[in-house]
This record gives C-alpha cells, sequence and structure tokens, in this order.
C-alpha cells in the first residue's frame, strides 16, 4: 500500500479511471447470470478488496473508523449503495456509451444540490453547463425508445445523483471517512443483490467476472481514486475521471462491437463538453480563492 501511494496523484486518478471503464464491459459479458446476481457477486468482491485495504490502513483502529462514521456516514454508505445498484441495472439494460455519458453528469447535479441545500450560487457559466448537459442527454435518450434500453438510461442517472449526494453529505460533514463509508455501501449492495436473487449460485465462468468487476474494477479503482484525490486538485480529478467516459464505450465497441448510434456520440460529446466547461469554471474559481 505504501509503494501505491508514492505514485503522483494525478496517475493514481487515471488508473482509476481506466479500471471503472471497464464495468460495462464486464456486465455485457456475463454468460446466464442476472443483474441481481451480477450485483451480489461483484460487491463480495469488492467488499473483499475494501476490507483488505481498510486492515492495512487503519490496523487496530478500523472498528473506530466505522463508529466515526456517526449517521451522516452510514447515510452516505446507502445512498452509494443505490448508485452501485443502479449502475449494474444501467449496464445490463442499456448500452456502455449511454450509461457512462450520463454517469459524468455528476457535476452538474453537485452543482443544482449545491444550489437548494448548500444555499451556493449558480454562475451563469454553471447554468449554461447545466442547460447544455440536459440537451445532450435527451439527445442521446431520445435515441433509445425501447422500454428496456429506456429504463436502462434512467436507472444510469442513480449514479450521478447518490455520488452528487454522497459528496453533498462529506461537504456538510467534512469529518465522513470515504473508505469505510464504501464499506457500508458495499454492504447495503449485497444485500440489495441478495434480496432480489431468486438464487445466488451462478456459473465459475460469471463468479469469475464477479471477480474481476469487484475485485479490480471496482475495488482497486475507487482505492486508486481515493488516494490519488487526496493530492490532486479537485477540478483536475473531474477532468481526469472523464477517461472512464470515454474508454467506456470504446471498450464495448472493441470486444463485444457494441457501436452505439452516432446521435448518441454527439449527446454524449455535448454531456463531456458542458462538464468540462463547469470543470473550468471550478478551476478558476479555485485559482481567485488562493
Amino acid at each position: 500500500m505504501n509503494i501505491i501511494r508514492k505514485l503522483p496523484g494525478p496517475f493514481l486518478v487515471f488508473l482509476g479511471a481506466c479500471s471503472l471503464s471497464f464495468g460495462g464491459l464486464i456486465v455485457k459479458s456475463f454468460e446466464g447470470a442476472t443483474l441481481w446476481q451480477i450485483l451480489f457477486w461483484r460487491t463480495v468482491f469488492f467488499l473483499i478488496v475494501i476490507s483488505l485495504y481498510l486492515a492495512l490502513t487503519y490496523k487496530k483502529q478500523v472498528f473506530r473508523s466505522f463508529y466515526n462514521l456517526g449517521f451522516p456516514g452510514f447515510f452516505g454508505g446507502f445512498i452509494l449503495s443505490l448508485g452501485f445498484s443502479g449502475y449494474v441495472f444501467a449496464m445490463y439494460n442499456t448500452t456502455v456509451a449511454n450509461a457512462n455519458f450520463i454517469i459524468q453528469t455528476q457535476t452538474i447535479f453537485l452543482a443544482i444540490f449545491g444550489y437548494f441545500f448548500l444555499k451556493e450560487k449558480i454562475s451563469v457559466i454553471t447554468l449554461t453547463s447545466i442547460i447544455l448537459a440536459i440537451s445532450g442527454i435527451l439527445l442521446m435518450v431520445g435515441s433509445s425508445l425501447s422500454p428496456g434500453q429506456m429504463s436502462g438510461n434512467i436507472a444510469a442517472f442513480i449514479m450521478p445523483i447518490s455520488f452528487a449526494t454522497l459528496i453533498l453529505v462529506v461537504r456538510k460533514y467534512p469529518t465522513v471517512d470515504m473508505v469505510p463509508a464504501q464499506f457500508v455501501a458495499g454492504v447495503f449492495a449485497l444485500s440489495i443483490g441478495y434480496l432480489m436473487s431468486e438464487k445466488i449460485m451462478i456459473s465459475p465462468n460469471d463468479i469469475f467476472l464477479g471477480f474481476l468487476a469487484g475485485f479490480l474494477q471496482l475495488g482497486l479503482g475507487f482505492i486508486f481514486i481515493t488516494i490519488g484525490a487526496q493530492r490532486t486538485p479537485s477540478a483536475m480529478v473531474g477532468i481526469i475521471m472523464l477517461t472512464e467516459a470515454v474508454l467506456g464505450p470504446l471498450w464495448a465497441w472493441l470486444f463485444i462491437n457494441e457501436q452505439p448510434p452516432f446521435i448518441v456520440i454527439i449527446g454524449g460529446s455535448i454531456v463531456i463538453f458542458a462538464v468540462l466547461l463547469q470543470f473550468y469554471y471550478l478551476y478558476t474559481s479555485e485559482k481567485k480563492a488562493i
């Protein structure tokens, strides 16, 4: 773990974004598992890697770290678990491109929630970003008229909304530790997958894919981002995280021949531009504050 901490922060965030970008490809590669079985096994291996990280990092203070979470931390973990569930549902029911582009709107939702719950002002640039993002999403969703794919598009919004809510909790209660909160999120997501599944056992091939999804893709991805973000400006973290939106559809196109319609690429590009515009505003605001 000390070796990881010695790596540059932006590089760790980039590694985390690359890890997360394989999520859609892995979910689409399951042979016979239902989406709830995928959620269950993905979370099993996610909890294993997070437990190892907690044991190595906090050592004898592991249980104290959970106690220190308090209600805000457990609430944040529950909200994040809904995001984990929405992610799998979205990747299972819509294209990887649609899900990845929609997930990138988390910065936009953060600005909206900040306005309503933290009384933060919305600038002209932020308002422009919101309008652009909505326009891009309407283009994308408008091309997905089948009920199944539309439900996946709607579910994809759960991830950015839950993440924005979690960040809101952290900003309201800055003492909340994100890593134990991720473990709490895993426990809730595991429970959801177990309760919604008719049976838990799946094929060895699908269990291996669950390992890839939970341990390598999600677990290591979150750990890299959590450590890297500590030494990287927030605006830069957001920009680097756009790597996930670019690489995710690319992996799906290269390995499972999932080619999104051109209108989705246009809509997704508008969303990415809107997010970049918001990051530019955040970056200039941070420089003025220094």
